[in-house]
């Protein structure tokens, strides 16, 4: 049986046995049949048969429930979407409020489904912290940001700065320069909501079949080893492992995110450190990292991964000692007390990314194919979004969720952009990620030159925006 409880702290803390549910064995004919039982599918199935509950739904999984990203994040739920800004800014002001209640309330959409089902998954919003932490730029460009969201006409009660005394009442870095702190995220253990999910959307009738991998989808049909699948919707709930399912792959890159977590930590560390809310906290780099305390006082720390050639996934997690090695250095920066603590998991996961940085949700009514991804990282909380509105676009329903700029027209995959061909990926990413990592170096270092800086921070913005 294969070792899935060792594919990240999450599944490790399970106290279920994982035994896997029965794979398809007989031919089906349904209403909708999704593919993938992370929190997309899930949530997907979850809400059309809230909605209609008639309807004849399965969900087919490659392995077992949370395999994939959605039992190996860091844990954040937010109410944000990846872009939201570049999205919302052409609309008009009442419409453009709208569609921020529309994504802050996720969390709270997520408690209450929880709550109603009975899932015990960790939840706790406490907000999160996006520090400047590490040197002064940081500041800079995180108050560029706070007036960006003003602009957009968010407030206070969304996000307000944090000096670092203000700070220091919630969490204590070594050289705090403030924080924003935004009020809609919340924390989970993301492997007891996906498997708690997969729990509930059983009960309401959908057919739930694991080790049943998708070797063949069409409109209308799929096959798996043993059966073949008949249906009026197809549901590819897939995200990072789009390059499994031809043309997915094409629209939706995998990329890869690591992270560690410690052993649990004593009272008098964390005294010393904070979140004690349930915080969720980010350093403000381009290296893009994201911590959480856990409810057993681990700390779990994440950074930016890697893209493999031609988009291939990464299917071996134990990281080398470099990978965990650059995540212990960026979080002995902050918190340098816990340089030599003792890591006791360290795991990653693949993550779906869409050309110009676009999240997407589509309903081609004429293949019979409905689509949500490209959370970029971001999916705890966008896949419930895309859930939800995957149901109403599937049943028609005119909603505030279906009159999103991220919900595309009526029709086919063709809408969305697709990726560059190789080798120009694998080089654009590369460098890229290489500029990112010259500018963390030479700001981080307090000997740099001003125009060094300048010019290091000039290059990665520049190779940012070239991302988009």
């Amino acid at each position: 049986m294969p070792a899935w409880r060792r594919i990240s702290l999450w599944m490790d803390q399970l106290d279920e046995p994982l035994l896997p549910r029965p794979s398809l064995e007989r031919d089906l004919d349904l209403d909708v049949a999704i593919i993938g039982a992370g929190y997309t599918g899930l949530w997907t199935a979850y809400y059309l048969k809230c909605l209609a509950p008639h309807l004849k739904i399965a969900v087919l999984e490659a392995q077992i429930a949370g395999f994939g990203a959605s039992g190996r994040n860091g844990g954040w739920l937010m109410g944000n979407l990846l872009g939201e800004g570049r999205l919302l800014a052409p609309l008009p002001a009442e419409q453009r409020q709208a569609s921020y209640e529309l994504l802050h309330g996720i969390p709270d959409e997520v408690a209450n489904v929880i709550e109603r089902e009975g899932i015990d998954c960790d939840y706790r919003k406490g907000g999160v912290l996006y520090c400047a932490a590490r040197y002064p730029e940081q500041e800079t460009s995180l108050r560029q940001h706070l007036e960006q969201l003003r602009r957009q006409g968010l407030g206070e009660a969304d996000y307000r700065w944090l000096n670092p005394g203000q700070l220091a009442e919630q969490l204590r870095l070594a050289n705090a320069y403030g924080a924003i702190q935004a009020t809609h995220c919340a924390t989970v253990q993301p492997a007891k909501l996906v498997r708690g999910l997969a729990l509930a959307v059983e009960r309401l009738g959908v057919h739930l079949y694991e080790n049943s991998p998708v070797t063949q989808w069409q409109s209308g049909s799929l096959r798996t080893p043993r059966a073949a699948v008949r249906s009026r919707w197809i549901v590819p709930a897939v995200e990072g492992y789009s390059m499994s399912l031809a043309p997915l792959g094409r629209y939706q890159l995998p990329v890869q995110s690591l992270l560690v977590a410690t052993e649990p930590l004593a009272q008098s560390t964390w005294d010393e450190i904070g979140l004690d809310r349930g915080q969720a906290f980010s350093e403000s780099s381009r290296q893009v990292t994201y911590g959480q305390r856990t409810l057993d006082n681990r700390l779990v720390f994440g950074a930016r991964g890697g893209y493999q050639f031609a988009g291939k996934l990464r299917h071996d997690f134990n990281l080398t000692r470099d990978e965990v090695q650059l995540r212990r250095y960026l979080f002995a920066e902050l918190f340098p007390q816990l340089k030599d603590v003792r890591i006791s998991h360290a795991w990653g996961g693949n993550l779906g990314m869409a050309r110009q940085f676009n999240p997407h949700m589509l309903c081609d009514r004429r293949k019979g194919i409905a689509l949500s991804g490209g959370y970029g990282g971001e999916g705890v909380g966008a896949s419930n979004l895309g859930g939800r509105t995957l149901a109403d676009l599937i049943l028609e329903r005119d909603s505030l969720l279906v009159r999103q700029p991220w919900v595309l027209p009526d029709g086919g995959l063709e809408q969305l952009r697709a990726w560059e061909p190789e080798p120009c990926r694998w080089l654009g990413y590369n460098a890229i990620i290489r500029s990112f990592v010259h500018e963390d170096q030479t700001l981080a270092n307090p000997a740099s030159a001003p125009w060094r800086r300048k010019m290091a921070s000039r290059v990665a913005g520049f190779m940012e925006g070239f991302m988009h």
